[in-house]
């Protein structure tokens, strides 16, 4: 995974900044957000995942993980394949926070919502997250796939980019 901040860094390495950055504040509520956007260039599909840490109030960080898979052209195909990296993904933070005891909501955010051409995922989506225990949030409140997510997938002109 990759952080603006830290670099390069190995999943492990991803968890324990997790693991300082609320130690760093006990007091305060932590809310880790997980999403996936992509993006299609030049005959590929350039796939962003996104894990963040959000101090309530008083900011946060994140780190990402950039995969180049094989051109998805169909839109309902396109948001399962991110839902599934954002759940495999949560997976792991949730395995890591609860084995380290670490007091944090965890939440997966997903590119969809209400209106626009996903209206018709929602219902589907939801029920997938919600089922393997996870808390889904949609369009507006998903920023960490609408926001962060899509930003760094739409960055430089070909998938090679970043």
């Amino acid at each position: 995974m990759k952080s603006i901040t830290y670099g390069e860094l190995s999943f492990q390495e991803v968890c324990e900044k997790i693991k300082d950055y609320i130690d760093m504040d006990l007091q305060c509520t932590y809310v880790i957000s997980i999403g996936t956007d992509s993006q299609n260039f030049s005959g590929l599909t350039k796939m962003v995942s996104v894990i963040t840490l959000v101090r309530k109030s008083k900011g946060g960080i994140f780190f990402y993980d950039i995969k180049r898979l094989k051109i998805i052209n169909d839109l309902r195909h396109k948001i399962f394949v991110e839902t599934q990296y954002s759940l495999e993904l949560a997976a792991k933070v949730m395995a890591y926070i609860q084995k380290k005891e670490i007091r944090a909501a965890l939440e997966v955010h997903v590119d969809i919502g209400e209106g626009g051409d996903t209206k018709y995922l929602v219902k589907e989506i939801a029920g997938w997250v919600g089922a393997l225990g996870f808390k889904c949030c949609i369009k507006p409140e998903s920023y960490a796939s609408t926001g962060i997510a899509d930003k760094l997938s739409k960055k430089g002109s070909r998938v090679g980019c970043v």
